[in-house]
Formats: structure tokens, sequence, C-alpha cells
């Protein structure tokens, strides 16, 4: 019966580890993706405040970084 707890034990451990680094991987991900987005967004606003885009162009690339 010992072996049935100690089994029980591991699988515990097992699930929490496993869960752990899925969160740490899932933040991870989520962070970057969101500072890269921000960072492309700072790049247009940019590029059309030197006057490299038209308003047209610089609205539908907006929309399109906005959308993700």
């Amino acid at each position: 019966m010992a072996f049935v707890g100690h089994l029980l034990a591991l699988l515990i451990q097992l699930v929490f580890w496993g869960g752990l680094i899925v969160l740490v991987i899932w933040a991870v991900r989520r962070f970057s993706a969101s500072r890269n987005s921000d960072n492309a967004l700072s790049i247009l606003n940019e590029r059309f405040a030197r006057g490299e885009i038209d308003q047209q162009e610089y609205d539908t690339r907006k929309a399109t970084l906005t959308r993700r």
C-alpha cells in the first residue's frame, strides 16, 4: 500500500512541475509577442512622423498590427 502512496506523490510532483514549466513558457511567449507588436507600432509611428509613409498607409498598417 505504501507503493501506491509514493506513486501518487510522484504523479503529483510531475503534474506540478509540468504545469509550472508550461506556465513559464506561456508567459515568455505572451510577453515577447506583445513587446514585438509594440516595437513594430513604434517603428510605424516614427516612419509616419518622418513623412516616409502617408496617412492611408499608416492607417492600414496600424490596423493590421493592432488586429493580432
